[in-house]
């Protein structure tokens, strides 16, 4: 199994980075990774993607697994026959007052996950770094200009 698991802090409240990773229709403003996304978030039903992992970003369709507002979705490609690849993907929160404790999550698994990792473990590895990062930042930016001033 190829996984990429990264946890961070985010200083800004659940509410706030839920509301980042959710807007959809913001995603081109400060995700490097998943230029565009729709979804219904609807257990069962479709998420389609466009993502960067070359320089011509490619459409990706993906499944809705699981989704508990304001705390976790997640979401799967449809195995391929014959256990030759599967993914999992997963955005939790776990609010902590003003902070909220993020994780991304993907895992790669089947026969085929060796090549794949091969040919894209870097770019993988990147755009869910850039991705998470751009969270981080979005989030805190946004509850920043949410604060009353100090004047």
């Amino acid at each position: 199994m190829f996984v990429i698991d990264k946890t961070l802090e985010i200083n800004a409240p659940s509410e706030v980075v839920w509301e980042i990773i959710t807007d959809f229709a913001s995603y081109k403003e400060w995700n490097p990774f998943i230029l565009e996304c729709e979804s219904s978030l609807k257990p069962g039903d479709p998420i389609d993607l466009k993502v960067k992992l070359f320089a011509i970003p490619q459409p990706q369709r993906e499944w809705v697994k699981e989704f508990v507002p304001g705390r976790r979705f997640s979401y799967n490609m449809k195995p391929m026959p014959g256990g030759a690849l599967s993914s999992q993907r997963s955005h939790d929160l776990q609010p902590a007052g003003a902070v909220t404790r993020y994780q991304s999550y993907f895992h790669l698994d089947g026969w085929l996950m060796p090549v794949v990792r091969g040919l894209m473990r870097n770019r993988l590895e990147s755009g869910f770094e850039g991705m998470t990062q751009g969270i981080k930042r979005r989030a805190e930016d946004l509850w920043a200009q949410r604060q009353p001033s100090r004047g």
